[in-house]
């Protein structure tokens, strides 16, 4: 019984001693199968050199790389033709200092003609501490008439506008200029200061704002007119008789005249010879337009800013005297010698009558608009004024009312 059993054992577990059965061992698996993976390895090898070598020599190596490259976009790609400088800048936010905002703006090309269809602008430069109460006049003065005009506003570099991005005024604020100064603290203890630099009346940094102002928009090349207004300026005429007014006008508008009285000649100081003698001394209003030869002229100015910054000061006021003086000097051709806006001096003061809701009446648009007398073109002419001021901020609502009848938008 015991031998039968031993007997019965194996063959239940299959391994009948009298069959050999082709099973391969571990160990001599392993090596066969390394040797089928380096063989297919080997292949692909093969084929893909096959296939390279093949698109080398019948599209060149140029094209393959290409082909590899051109489906990586980059995320930003700076213009290399000539739009990177005919184009305006996207963001009116820049870092420029002062002094590298003027060099900037004071390059100019040489020839005349344009290699492109440029349209000239009207660039309208407002000089404010802050908000723009008048606003939606000008937005109904402006709709319409996108691609003629260009809105750069300066204030205070604390002041943050809000204007909706439908506005003309959404980012049209230029970056206003502040400064580092070194102050004493304690036991001789130094630590930089920030400090908001105001525009003041009569002071130097009253004509830098509007140098700033004019450089900014001298940075579009298609900016041609460069009208200085404020925010109690409101306009005259529809926004077509405007441009074209300045389309066709051979002479820029800024004041220049010789005032022997103590507020003319009175002001100037010997100091400032021999760059200005006192036949030469002008005085003008602080409001201007000029074309963008004569905005160049202003920002590249570095003969008479120096003789200006330190020799007039109150009582003598530089914003009535720079600008008009030193172009009169240089181009004094190419002027009006008038102002564009008007204002009332009637009621006396060392500024102009500002008018609220209760003066706008239908007599009073009348009077704003008739009775003027000058020249223009060398032509006598009643169209004066395009532009007027001080209105304040109540002044709005009968405006627009009154704007379609009087001023025609």
């Amino acid at each position: 019984m015991q031998v039968m059993q031993s007997r019965v054992v194996p063959l239940e577990e299959g391994k009948d001693p009298g069959v050999t059965t082709g099973r391969t061992s571990p160990t001599k698996a392993l090596p066969i199968r390394l040797l089928q993976l380096f063989v297919l390895f080997l292949a692909f090898c093969i084929t893909f050199s096959v296939i390279r070598i093949y698109t080398i020599r019948h599209f060149g190596i140029s094209n393959v790389m290409t082909s590899v490259t051109s489906s990586i976009q980059p995320c930003f790609e700076e213009p290399t033709g000539l739009d990177r400088w005919i184009k305006p800048p996207s963001n009116l936010m820049h870092t420029m200092n002062d002094k590298e905002l003027l060099w900037r703006a004071s390059l100019t090309p040489r020839r005349k003609d344009y290699p492109f269809e440029r349209v000239p602008k009207i660039a309208l430069m407002f000089l404010t501490k802050g908000p723009l109460p008048l606003a939606p006049i000008w937005e109904r003065f402006l709709k319409g008439h996108q691609g003629l005009y260009s809105i750069y506003v300066h204030s205070l570099p604390s002041f943050q506008p809000h204007f909706p991005a439908s506005s003309v005024f959404h980012k049209r604020h230029i970056p206003s200029q502040d400064h580092s100064i070194l102050v004493a603290f304690g036991n001789d203890t130094k630590f930089k200061k920030r400090i908001e630099v105001v525009a003041e009346w009569g002071r130097m940094s009253m004509c830098d704002a509007e140098r700033r102002l004019l450089a900014n928009a001298l940075l579009d090349i298609s900016n041609e007119w460069f009208i200085l207004l404020s925010e109690s300026c409101i306009p005259l005429y529809n926004f077509t008789v405007v441009y074209e007014y300045m389309k066709k006008s051979k002479y820029s508008y800024m004041g220049a005249f010789d005032d022997h009285g103590p507020f003319g000649r009175g002001r100037y100081n010997d100091n400032m010879a021999p760059e200005v003698y006192i036949t030469q001394w002008c005085k003008g209003s602080q409001w201007f337009e000029v074309n963008r030869k004569l905005a160049i002229t202003i920002v590249e100015d570095t003969k008479f800013y120096p003789k200006f910054e330190e020799f007039c000061r109150p009582a003598c006021y530089v914003d009535e005297h720079y600008f008009p003086t030193m172009l009169t000097i240089q181009a004094g051709s190419m002027l009006a010698n008038r102002s564009i806006t008007w204002v009332d001096w009637s009621r006396g003061g060392p500024h102009p009558a500002t008018f609220g809701r209760g003066d706008i009446t239908e007599d009073f648009m009348k009077r704003m608009l008739e009775s003027h007398r000058c020249t223009y073109n060398n032509q006598n002419s009643t169209m004066c004024f395009l532009f007027a001021r001080k209105f304040a901020p109540s002044a709005m609502e009968p405006l627009l009312h009154l704007a379609p009848k009087f001023l025609g938008f």
